[in-house]
């Protein structure tokens, strides 16, 4: 063989290698899963089973019979689609097991165009959690998780509840009842006194009105006006059953705030030398307790188990503070920086450029309920005199709204990653030192683009007004 020939092939062979270098395989005792509603596929690397594709139902005892088989021939981790909520029992049994279980999200798994066959798709993930091409979806701790479902399960309640306050100013309507005019709420305590009164029986607008709470901002006049119509027995009957559902789901409400204390009292607190006294509990609270927030206190818990009170932040009250802490959980170090925070969130503009051009920066669509309470922090500072609220009342000016709403949102996830994770506390500087730094640092970029085409800023004197 000539010496040239060898050259070549000792390059190649080079080449070959660094190439075959790119594509190690990571993870070589791994399975892929698809889930699915009635069975579930499941694909092993060919060398360690005579039958490495396999079918499992979806039965608890199946599923133990599946994670015994994925054990008994040496499994360590195993990937499958987030798919509805049909991964739950399977994640659970496998977790359990002492398996790496990874969720992914099916849109970073998508097959190439072709066949398609639970078959394949179980051996597609296969093959792309052997070169580790495949990252787990964030999951929380199993506390955390655990207090997430009692408060998706706390917001579902309430959501069931709305809708028969609304069946009850529909019968009232119907009725010529135009209670919701001179009371705030028809859910508060004139409005629900007044529609007992009317389901025992009570017709006469004069005594309904006396019902009236001393806060009622409307007199016993107005109201007793409101409350002139026509009792027809099928749209009582109709507010009847919206009252009786209305309880119903007020006392389920009360029973899911007490399982959410309990749980809550679970957590360890964050300084365990003063757990009796959590940071932020000897001062009260500036912010008006919302109706719908849990009937115990959220936030001398939030502030035990965190370390920090979370409500200083102007938008964010216990409820809000809440449902963040459910559903990001307690350990900021799954995130490496409050960047990283922000992009999972779906908080951050977007990339998408394509031949040098940006073809848009919209930030990306989450179904992240972290964020949308993010997003109703934020839209809660319209009218706040906090340097939250101007800074969101300068973006909206400039960007509109939903723009502006996605900004302070990332500001408010960026606060919130911040002190979780150094434990700081949140001091407002104010809307007029806002305003004060914001001026500043135009009018500094001002002088610096005048210095650089050669000219110089000259304040106006005011003009000096004779008599």
């Amino acid at each position: 063989m000539s010496r040239s020939n060898k050259s070549s092939r000792t390059r190649s062979d080079r080449t070959k290698k660094r190439i075959a270098g790119h594509l190690e395989k990571i993870n070589l005792f791994a399975a892929g899963i698809d889930i699915g509603s009635e069975s579930h596929f499941v694909a092993v690397p060919e060398e360690l089973d005579e039958q490495p594709v396999r079918s499992f139902g979806c039965f608890t005892a199946e599923l133990e019979a599946m994670a015994d088989w994925l054990v008994q021939i040496g499994i360590t981790t195993v990937v499958m689609e987030s798919t509805g909520i049909y991964w739950i029992p399977a994640f659970e049994i496998l977790e359990s097991r002492g398996l790496d279980v990874k969720l992914v999200n099916a849109r970073h798994v998508k097959n190439v165009a072709g066949r398609k066959s639970d078959v394949l798709d179980c051996q597609w993930l296969l093959q792309l959690h052997t070169y580790g091409l495949l990252n787990g979806a964030f999951r929380p701790d199993e506390q955390v998780c655990s207090l997430r479902s009692y408060r998706r399960q706390r917001d579902m309640l309430v959501s069931c509840r709305a809708s028969h306050i609304q069946h009850m100013q529909k019968a009232l309507r119907q009725m010529n009842l135009l209670l919701d005019n001179v009371v705030t709420d028809v859910t508060g305590k004139t409005g629900m006194t007044i529609i007992r009164a009317i389901l025992s029986g009570q017709r006469n607008p004069v005594e309904l009105a006396k019902h009236r709470d001393k806060h009622c901002k409307k007199s016993e006049a107005e109201i007793a006006k409101s409350l002139k119509g026509h009792y027809r027995d099928e749209h009582v009957f109709a507010l009847r059953q919206a009252v009786e559902l209305y309880d119903v789901y007020d006392e389920k409400i009360r029973i899911c705030d007490k399982a959410l204390e309990q749980k809550l009292n679970t957590f360890d607190s964050k300084d365990a030398s003063d757990s009796s006294n959590p940071p932020g509990s000897d001062k009260p609270s500036k912010k008006r307790k919302s109706r719908c927030a849990p009937d115990f206190d959220v936030r001398a818990e939030l502030n035990r188990v965190t370390g920090v009170d979370l409500t200083d932040i102007d938008g964010i009250d216990e409820n809000t503070a809440l449902k963040i802490i459910s559903e990001i959980g307690l350990d900021m170090s799954r995130w490496s920086s409050c960047k990283r925070f922000a992009s999972w969130l779906g908080l951050c503009p977007g990339t998408k450029i394509s031949g040098g051009k940006v073809l848009n920066r919209k930030s990306k669509r989450l179904p992240s309920a972290a964020a949308t309470a993010f997003r109703m922090a934020a839209y809660a500072l319209a009218n706040s005199k906090s340097a939250l609220g101007a800074f969101y009342r300068r973006k909206r000016s400039q960007l509109g709204a939903p723009k502006a709403i996605t900004a302070t949102a990332h500001k408010l996830a960026r606060l919130v990653y911040s002190m979780l994770k150094n434990g700081s506390g949140f001091i407002d500087e104010g809307q007029e030192q806002y305003e004060q730094k914001y001026r500043s640092r135009v009018l500094k970029n001002l002088k610096q683009k005048a210095k650089d085409m050669g000219f110089s800023l000259t304040p106006i004197e005011p003009a000096v007004q004779t008599g």
